[in-house]
């Protein structure tokens, strides 16, 4: 058989693909079918691809797979392919009663005339789907399309710790506010980062109200490092302070959090800032979070890019640099123009540092302006 570049890709991915269909699940349990079917269909195909060696495991996978994608059809109206899919199911497991039940009901419902004929898939209309379109058109965009960066610099921002090594700034939008700053950190600091946050990842979170559960539009595990944990760290937020000129100390920043996307990982579209007096970060003494810097600490073969929705621009992954924006404007109100995600990586293993400065203790190094609307 010949492959080309796309099939072999697809082999490339099977070997990671037992991490994304459980994935694939959290929309299938939301009740998002138009997108399960969609990562179904190609979760189901891979494993087809790779037919003849296949372990038990693999083979579970994909009845799995099956048992999932047939439900998902007949739940979008899709009886016809919902009855071939379970058809197939039962190939691999002539013995489930269960499955051999729906195909029975299937049949039943198609002789009555019910299905036989599915209208188009539509999306689902939800609050948290209506930048949808925009994020996956970003996420989507080829990794090399150039973007129009505004100009680029070596900074000091009058720092003595920038001194004999000012900052590589490239400067990507002015609003909102996106800076990038190119080899922030060394492969060995990286390194003894993520190595540090290992043994304390464990599933993200999100603010929900005035407390924080896990998310299906968030797929990802984080740990916090403080400052003392190790000489890097400790390093990492004196660059930061440098580099943005702002004041870390506590309880003005954060500690860092240290983020792993596996395959499949994603956060879709967000705000850093508290948009909501039901925050917790609105309990925090510091105020809210008016800046971000976070800091890629791998590189990707594919996916992982940072969108910005409304702004309509994407970052690609570029190991040890350093994305910088500014969260609140100058009169204290949220930058709308900050909304943004982090895109499914599709191939490799995307770490991240997130280090989140509060308003608090920065009333002088990011004074308000003579216009009340900046």
């Amino acid at each position: 058989m010949t492959l080309n570049l796309g099939g072999l890709r697809q082999i490339l991915f099977f070997y990671s693909i037992h991490s994304l269909v459980t994935d694939v699940f959290v929309a299938y349990d939301a009740g998002d079918y138009y997108h399960s079917i969609a990562w179904l269909e190609e979760a189901v195909s891979l494993f087809r691809l790779s037919y003849g060696s296949w372990n038990l495991e693999d083979r579970s996978s994909l009845e799995d797979a099956l048992d999932h994608l047939a439900f998902s059809y007949f739940m979008a109206g899709n009886i016809s392919h919902a009855l071939s899919l379970s058809r197939e199911f039962l190939h691999y497991d002539p013995s489930n009663q269960r499955v051999s039940r729906n195909v029975a009901k299937y049949k039943k419902l198609l002789e009555m005339g019910t299905g036989a004929s599915a209208s188009p898939l539509q999306r689902p209309n939800s609050t948290r789907l209506q930048s949808r379109d925009a994020y996956e058109e970003l996420c989507q965009r080829p990794r090399g399309q150039p973007l129009l960066y505004l100009s680029c610099s070596y900074e000091t921002n009058s720092s003595p710790h920038l001194l004999l090594q000012p900052a590589k700034k490239e400067m990507v939008r002015i609003q909102p506010y996106v800076a990038l700053y190119h080899d922030f950190i060394t492969d060995a600091e990286a390194e003894t980062i993520k190595g540090l946050a290992g043994p304390w990842l464990q599933r993200s979170v999100v603010a929900s109200g005035e407390k924080q559960q896990k998310a299906e539009y968030r797929i990802s595990k984080s740990a916090w490092l403080k400052d003392t944990a190790d000489p890097v760290v400790r390093a990492l937020d004196r660059r930061i302070a440098a580099v943005t000129g702002l004041d870390l100390r506590p309880p003005y920043a954060e500690y860092l959090q240290v983020v792993n996307y596996g395959l499949g990982g994603h956060y879709e579209p967000h705000f850093d800032h508290a948009t909501s007096t039901k925050s917790p970060l609105y309990r925090m003494k510091s105020g809210n979070r008016i800046a971000t810097i976070m800091i890629y600490l791998s590189a990707v073969e594919a996916g992982g890019s940072t969108a910005f929705i409304y702004a309509n621009f994407s970052v690609p992954v570029e190991k040890n640099a350093a994305l910088f924006w500014w969260n609140l404007r100058r009169n204290g109100n949220g930058d709308g123009d900050t909304l943004h995600a982090g895109c499914p990586v599709l191939a490799g293993d995307k770490w991240v540092a997130n280090k989140w400065i509060h308003e608090h203790g920065q009333e002088f190094r990011r004074p308000c302006s003579a216009d009340p609307r900046d």
